[in-house]
C-alpha cells in the first residue's frame, strides 16, 4: 500500500483527506453507497455501477482478498472506490491477489481512512450528487473544476457501453428451451442461473434490433439489469415493445424491469439515493411471503403510473420505503422485479423467480 494522501470532494462542497487506495489519479462519479456486510468484490464488478464512485459501509474492506471466482464481469466497473478502513493483507486462501492490487490492476482510483458513517449519513440527507477522488489534485480550486466536467446520470445513457458488443451462445443447443438474452449489463451469475435450468442462450448486445433477436426463435426473452437512465435507453424500450406484440414470455430484472414498465407506459425517475445493498426486504404480494433481496438501482418505476394502468399490477413492493420491486403485465406473458435474484453475493431468497420463468415458457408452449 502507498501512503500517498488523496482528496474527496462531493458536488455540494463536502470535502474529506484521506490515504490513497489502487491506482494513483484522479476519478469521478456520482457518489452512493452499498450496505452489504460481503461480497466486495461482486459490487466491483457489477456493470450496472459503471460510471459511480461507491462507498462500501463495512467498516473492513480488502481482508479476504480477490478471486477470479467472485467477478461478475470482465473487470471492475465502478469509477472509484470509498472505504473506511483498507487491508492490502487477506486471509482467504482460495483468493488469488490483494484487493489493491487488483483495483491498481483495474485502473480503480480510491481513498479510504474517512468516516464514512459520517459520509453515508450526508448522501442519505442530501441526496446522489456528483464527486471525486483524487491522490494528483490538492486544493479544493483543482477538484472543483475537474469535477465540473462529470456528467449528470439523469439522462445518461450507458447500458450499451457495458453490453457485450457481439451475440454468443451459451448451454446445450437441444435445451428444452431456448432464451434470447438482452444483455444490458448483464452479470454473469444472472446467465448461470438460466443455464442452471438448462436453457440454450443467446446472448445479444443492448443495440440489437428485434428482428435479429427474432430470427433466434426463441421460446422467452430475458431482459438484464444495467447502468444508467432508463430514459435514455429508448432502443430498449421499442425492442421490449415489440417483444411484448409477439406475447412470448419475459424476463426483466433491474434495468429490464424498468424497460419493461416504460414499454407498458409506466414511466421512471430518479430516486433520492437509490438502494444497494444485500438486506432490503420485499414483500411478495401474491403469497404474502417476505424476501431478504440484493439490491442496485438509483432509478424506480411509477406506482402511481402502474395504480391508473389496466394493464400493469404491482407483484412485489419494498418494505423500507413502499418502492415498487416487482411488476406483471395483465394481458402479456411477462414479469420484472427491481431487485437481484441471482443473489450475487446476497441471499437465496429470490432464486424462484427463474422457475416462474421456465414454467411461463413452458406454459406458452403447450
Amino acid at each position: 500500500m502507498n501512503q500517498h494522501k488523496a482528496y474527496l470532494l462531493l458536488e455540494d462542497g463536502t470535502y474529506y483527506e484521506g490515504k490513497a487506495l489502487g491506482r494513483l489519479g484522479t476519478t469521478y462519479g456520482e457518489i452512493c453507497f452499498n450496505t452489504g456486510m460481503t461480497g466486495y468484490q461482486e459490487v466491483f464488478t457489477d456493470p450496472s455501477y459503471f460510471g459511480q464512485v461507491v462507498i462500501m459501509t463495512n467498516a473492513h474492506i480488502g481482508n479476504y482478498g480477490a478471486m477470479d471466482l467472485d467477478k461478475e464481469s470482465a473487470h471492475a466497473q465502478i469509477s472509484g472506490l470509498i472505504v473506511k478502513n483498507f487491508s492490502a493483507k487477506f486471509s482467504r486462501l482460495q483468493a488469488n491477489t490483494s484487493l489493491n492490487d487488483f483495483l491498481q490492476d483495474n485502473n480503480i482510483v480510491g481513498i479510504s481512512d474517512l468516516d464514512t458513517r459520517a459520509l453515508v449519513s450526508h448522501v442519505r440527507s442530501k441526496g446522489a450528487m456528483n464527486c471525486i477522488i483524487s491522490s494528483d489534485l490538492d486544493t479544493v480550486e483543482k477538484l472543483k473544476k475537474e469535477l465540473a466536467k462529470a456528467p449528470n446520470m439523469d439522462g445518461l445513457e450507458l447500458a450499451s457501453k457495458v453490453s457485450t458488443q457481439e451475440a454468443y451462445t451459451l448451454g446445450n443447443e437441444n435445451a428444452p428451451y431456448k432464451v434470447a438474452v438482452l444483455d444490458l449489463g448483464i452479470k454473469r451469475n444472472m446467465l448461470n442461473c438460466l443455464l442452471e435450468r438448462n436453457f440454450y442462450l443467446k446472448v445479444f448486445p443492448a443495440k440489437t434490433s428485434f428482428a435479429e433477436l427474432k430470427a433466434f426463435n426463441a421460446d422467452g426473452y430475458f431482459i438484464s439489469n444495467g447502468p444508467g437512465d432508463p430514459a435514455a435507453a429508448s432502443y430498449a424500450v421499442d425492442t421490449v415493445s415489440s417483444i411484448l406484440e409477439e406475447n412470448l414470455p419475459l424476463f426483466g430484472i433491474c434495468l429490464g424491469h424498468q424497460i419493461l414498465a416504460r414499454a407498458s407506459g409506466v414511466s421512471t425517475y430518479k430516486m433520492h439515493h437509490g438502494h444497494r445493498g444485500l438486506n432490503h426486504p420485499v414483500k411478495n404480494l401474491i403469497t404474502g411471503q417476505c424476501e431478504i433481496t440484493s439490491q442496485n438501482h438509483g432509478f424506480e418505476v411509477s406506482r402511481k403510473d402502474i395504480e391508473t394502468s389496466s394493464s400493469v399490477k404491482i407483484t412485489h413492493e419494498n418494505l423500507n420505503d413502499g418502492t415498487v420491486e416487482g411488476i406483471e403485465r395483465l394481458d402479456k406473458k411477462a414479469f420484472s422485479v427491481q431487485y437481484h435474484p441471482e443473489s450475487s453475493p446476497g441471499p437465496h431468497d429470490s432464486r424462484y423467480l427463474f422457475e416462474k420463468f421456465e414454467l411461463l415458457m413452458q406454459s406458452n408452449k403447450n
